[in-house]
């Protein structure tokens, strides 16, 4: 059985080193290539951190919402649980997500989500797709005809971390792109094998009279 776990965050801000923390978790469960109906989703009590109105903005939690919520320590041990062993997986994760989510861990004194387990959906788009102009999660999905209408208007750790786990499906079933570099190299190496008057077809038959005719209007033309 190969089990992966799609999961994303909500937070108060971008920079949990200046004391942004997490306020919503969302993950779901793939099994052999499919969504399962296991979820993990909780809101969290931001303990006393004000939710600035650009961040309000994205995801539409309130501080007044999140008043009777649990704490991220409340939560932290049945996240883990959920998650396991397994590989997981988060859009941008190397550079947020995982870092985020282990800072909170940590500070609450629970193990941290090992380097080995971490796999980031947007390095593996760019190795595998070509044509995008960015690589957002909403763009990929676009690119992959996978709705964003349970979005509505906000985004949602649960929704997002469902609509990463179709995205992520669609990714395991492309081709890694070909290197580009090493495309170059052969036609490189194969031109260079051609010298002039060998290896290239030759006619062997004498032009018609209509294409001598077209060829000297042309000579006479450029040559004026």
């Amino acid at each position: 059985m190969k089990r992966i776990i799609c999961f994303d965050i909500e937070t108060t801000g971008l920079d949990y080193a200046r004391g942004d923390r997490c306020i919503e978790i969302g993950a779901v469960e793939i099994i052999d290539g499919k969504l399962t109906d296991r979820t993990f989703h909780e809101y969290i009590n931001p303990d006393g951190k004000i939710i600035p109105p650009d961040a309000y903005m994205v995801h539409k939690i309130s501080n007044a919402f999140l008043e009777d919520k649990p704490k991220f320590a409340a939560v932290a041990k049945s996240f883990l649980d959920f998650i396991g062993d397994s590989p997981i997986v988060a859009h941008n994760g190397l550079d947020f997500d995982f870092p985020f989510i282990n800072y909170e861990l940590a500070a609450c004194r629970m193990p941290q989500i090992p380097r080995a387990q971490q796999f980031d959906s947007l390095v593996i788009a760019r190795n595998r797709v070509f044509g995008p102009k960015s690589y957002t999660l909403d763009v990929l999905a676009k690119w992959y005809g996978i709705p964003l209408t349970a979005r509505a208007d906000a985004h949602g750790a649960l929704i997002d971390s469902e609509i990463l786990a179709k995205v992520y499906l669609e990714l395991e079933n492309t081709a890694p792109a070909p290197d580009i570099s090493e495309i170059i190299a052969q036609q490189h190496a194969a031109l260079a094998k051609h010298t002039k008057d060998t290896n290239f077809p030759r006619r062997t038959f004498r032009p018609h009279d209509e294409e001598l005719a077209a060829h000297n209007a042309f000579m006479e033309k450029i040559t004026a």
